[in-house]
């Protein structure tokens, strides 16, 4: 594939939060896969201080390169008068490390550190592609989607988006390929849950979902939920000492934690999941077949989550509860319902048809850039490397 013997190069910018981050360490570890035995690889993540690649480096698995960098407040604060200097500061520092690194290909994954380092890219001639994760385009894509060889959708909504969509395909989102594989009795075991009783799974993120948390509190207390259910609850860090003190003695009867790296356990334990609607907890519950009550997060950029769940509703995947109806609904009850119909089941069958209708995205992204990698590898030959 490399006519000149080097290892191929790859750069992933993307990050800030796990939905940015985690689908650009799919993609990498199946490149990874793929090339064992016939190809070396070098791989660079490039993220923040801010963002949680910072937060799990000495786990990432890879080396990561730091820039200064930001996105805009949306408050009136002084710190937006700095957005710009920044950039221009990121810009240059990211036009040294193409230079520095010569990558044969850079791969967006969304989130503001994604911006600079793929306009460096496009400004060296360097080969970009892009994986957009949103049924609403974030402003990396917006941007760069007509300097990019493709952008890979994770949402076929999101090409209506785009002023020029040519390049575009749709995959679905990657994830691991191990995130369907947990075993359920493994499962119920480290949780210490009972195998008889059917798990529902409340799931807010790592930093957690505070309308959720209180949501699921109000409702056990109108909700005496039945023996033949139990809940599966990530509180998230901020929220964890707040509901463990608040549920009281039904914490004993449950599993209450604040985060979870183990999430193929965490799913194989699970019947039914509430979340929020994210772009890689959709892409997640997919590809476990999990049904779901999906409740948007109302401040995300461009509603881009209510759109997510939206697309995901259509397809008879799920059932959307607003934030603002939360107090209206009793969360436990319509889950306990939804089970004990045959609504999930339907779910369960739509996310099957759905995933053997196509291969999984993170085949379909890494074949395409090492495709794409392989005619970038003979021009570097005839130019002796990147600009």
């Amino acid at each position: 594939m490399n006519p000149t013997n080097r290892p191929l190069k790859l750069i992933f910018a993307g990050g800030g939060t796990g939905g940015h981050l985690y689908p650009a360490i799919a993609i990498a570890d199946r490149i990874k896969e793929m090339l064992q035995g016939h190809q070396s690889v070098d791989i660079l993540f490039v993220g923040t201080k801010r963002g949680i690649e910072y937060r799990i480096k000495d786990n990432l698995g890879y080396p990561l390169h730091l820039i200064n960098v930001r996105g805009l407040v949306r408050s009136l604060t002084l710190k937006n008068l700095l957005v710009p200097f920044l950039f221009i500061g990121a810009l240059i520092k990211a036009g040294a490390l193409m230079k520095q690194f010569s990558p044969d290909i850079v791969i967006g994954t969304g989130g503001y550190v994604s911006l600079p380092v793929l306009r460096a890219a496009v400004s060296k001639k360097i080969k970009t592609v892009i994986q957009e994760q949103n049924s609403f385009p974030g402003i990396a894509t917006r941007q760069l989607a007509a300097h990019a060889e493709c952008v890979y959708l994770g949402f076929a909504e999101a090409k209506s988006m785009l002023s020029d969509s040519s390049h575009t395909v749709f995959t679905g989102n990657p994830v691991r390929s191990t995130i369907s594989q947990g075993d359920r009795a493994d499962a119920i075991k480290a949780f210490k849950l009972d195998p008889q009783k059917k798990t529902i799974l409340i799931l807010g993120g790592s930093q957690g979902a505070r309308a959720i948390n209180n949501a699921i509190l109000h409702s056990s207390k109108t909700h005496a939920i039945n023996n033949n259910y139990q809940l599966l609850w990530q509180t998230g860090k901020r929220d964890y000492s707040d509901v463990v003190a608040t549920a009281g003695e039904a914490v004993g009867i449950h599993a209450l934690f604040p985060f979870e790296n183990r999430m193929p356990l965490v799913y194989a334990a699970a019947d039914l999941v509430i979340a929020r609607a994210g772009a890689l907890t959709l892409a997640e519950l997919e590809a476990c077949e999990l049904p779901a009550i999906l409740i948007p997060y109302p401040y995300a950029a461009g509603d881009h989550q209510r759109k997510n769940a939206i697309a995901f509703v259509e397809r008879g995947c799920a059932e959307v509860i607003e934030e603002s109806e939360l107090e209206c609904d009793d969360l436990l009850s319509r889950a306990v319902a939804l089970l004990e119909s045959d609504r999930a089941q339907k779910m369960k069958a739509a996310l099957h048809l759905s995933n053997q209708n196509r291969r999984p995205a993170v085949d379909l992204i890494a074949e395409d850039i090492l495709s794409r990698i392989e005619t970038t590898s003979r021009r570097q030959v005839v130019t002796g490397g990147a600009n």
